[in-house]
């Protein structure tokens, strides 16, 4: 029988000892990162404690990418798709309609159901993030500190997005140097995970600088508004608003970050704009890039993608499009969607597509992921502030990002002003993986349920179907493991 430990660390050697090529412009992401086979040697000079954190951002993008994770877990199972069947893998169409039970042999370690049932992608994230953390600071480096932030965020980074996807994971905080000597651990409970995340992205905040010492660097690598950002998104998840609005508006008011002029909205989304802080690099080289990306899915016709003309993969929800995007002269929508008019409108801020070799047959989709951006924290700090009544600060925090849209201020009244928030984050980050947590708290906050098309029902979510189901591989490996509570009997 497979043990835990086997699981955990089949292929992780392998993972580890890929060439890193976020960007083929800069050193840092040019790294190979290391093992836990060669540890005892390499963990000497600055050029090793480098290499080591890029390891930490090479797992953490092949997380997010395996299975369109970023898009799978935080758009796909929302009102921003349609419930019906487009083409491609069926196995998007269970995802985006809440069926995550589905039966899968445990063989079948390639269907995208089962790799967004398996946590151990962002364990290795965490394993690497725990060895640097261990290692790092016998390393004599001026950059010993922002090494340690680095690692510090990532490990953050990933409990806290494991958090909002299981709830309650185990919590490991030291790195795996003997396999056979590496214990079971059952899942902790939500609240420790969180607490740890943000103990550990305290720190990262105090380590980090808030500019990166390479341009190139700029966003894919944490610097000190990243942590903020987190840190505000994890006190908004806990609903602790009074925490949240003031460490969102350290990110606001730091002079660091601009919007980017909404003639220009799809410049976002080629990566490192003005108002990005914190982001995913893609390339023709990662896991991101091809067949497996969320721009192979969701776009068609000749104009975006030659080998997909028919249908996109993955439709979006027409009752949703026409309720965010009432105003047609929004910016925004007349900017990131194409086909408006017809019964299948596409999405097309991923539309950066490049084709490798002859034929137009081998599509690369070069956008970032963007994970956190100045938009998405100006409309948090508003969520937190109109959370706690304050509604006069939320308001002009609204109305910036309305304005930009070309729209009008907000006339929603003080009770409706929340919900009115999350609408207008519906609108600006619509499928940058965030919709999902959003209706989550909304659900929380005001008991508004509203998910698209019955995906999650409002009993569903009292029970806890918002957390996604452990797959039964991890808990056959793993005797402490129990099953998220309201999956329990149902896989």
């Amino acid at each position: 029988m497979i043990t835990m430990k086997q699981l955990f660390m089949k292929k992780y050697i392998c993972y580890l000892l890929l060439v890193l090529t976020i960007t083929s412009c800069s050193k840092f992401l040019d790294k190979e990162p290391y093992s836990t086979a060669t540890d005892g040697g390499i963990w000497r000079t600055e050029d090793d404690a480098n290499s080591a954190v890029a390891a930490c951002y090479a797992l953490l993008r092949m997380a997010l990418n395996d299975g369109m994770a970023y898009y799978a877990y935080g758009d796909m199972p929302t009102d921003e798709f349609s419930s019906t069947y487009g083409g491609g893998d069926y196995a998007y169409y269970y995802i985006k309609n809440g069926q995550w039970a589905q039966p899968i042999p445990a063989a079948n370690t390639y269907e995208p159901v089962m790799k967004l049932r398996r946590y151990e992608n962002f364990y290795r994230v965490i394993d690497q993030s725990n060895r640097c953390i261990k290692h790092i600071p016998s390393i004599p480096t001026d950059r010993q500190q922002e090494f340690l932030g680095e690692a510090y965020f990532n490990r953050a980074f990933s409990y806290f997005y494991m958090a909002r996807v299981w709830g309650g994971v185990p919590l490991v905080l030291q790195a795996v140097e003997d396999v056979a000597t590496t214990k079971n651990v059952a899942r902790a409970t939500e609240k420790e995970i969180l607490d740890q995340a943000i103990a550990d992205v305290k720190q990262a905040i105090i380590s980090l600088p808030w500019t990166n010492g390479v341009s190139s660097d700029k966003v894919v690598r944490a610097n000190k508004g990243a942590a903020y950002a987190l840190l505000a998104h994890i006190y908004a998840w806990q609903g602790d608003y009074a925490k949240c609005a003031p460490i969102a508006d350290s990110v606001i008011s730091s002079g660091f970050y601009g919007y980017v002029n909404r003639n220009n909205y799809l410049s976002i989304y080629d990566g490192k704009s003005s108002e990005g802080i914190f982001e995913i690099a893609q390339n023709a080289s990662n896991e991101g890039a091809s067949y497996n990306s969320i721009a192979f899915y969701t776009l068609r016709s000749d104009k975006y993608l030659s080998i997909n003309t028919g249908n996109s993969y993955l439709p979006l929800n027409l009752t949703t499009l026409s309720a965010l995007y009432s105003d047609t002269t929004d910016l925004r929508r007349n900017s990131a969607f194409a086909y408006l008019s017809s019964t299948d409108p596409i999405c097309i801020k991923y539309d950066n597509i490049t084709y490798n070799g002859t034929g137009n047959t081998d599509p690369l989709a070069f956008n970032n992921i963007i994970v956190f951006r100045l938009s998405d924290i100006t409309l948090l700090r508003a969520e937190a502030l109109a959370a706690t009544g304050n509604y006069a600060g939320a308001r002009p925090l609204l109305d910036t990002i309305r304005t930009m849209a070309g729209l009008p201020h907000s006339d929603a009244d003080d009770a409706d002003l929340f919900e009115n928030i999350i609408d207008e984050r519906g609108r600006e980050l619509f499928l940058e993986g965030h919709r999902f947590y959003d209706l989550v708290r909304l659900a929380k906050k005001t008991g508004i349920v509203e998910f698209g098309e019955d995906k999650i029902s409002a009993t569903q979510f009292q029970q806890g179907k918002y957390y996604w189901p452990l797959d039964p591989v991890l808990i056959t490996a793993n005797s402490l493991l129990v099953q998220t509570p309201y999956w329990k009997g149902k896989l």
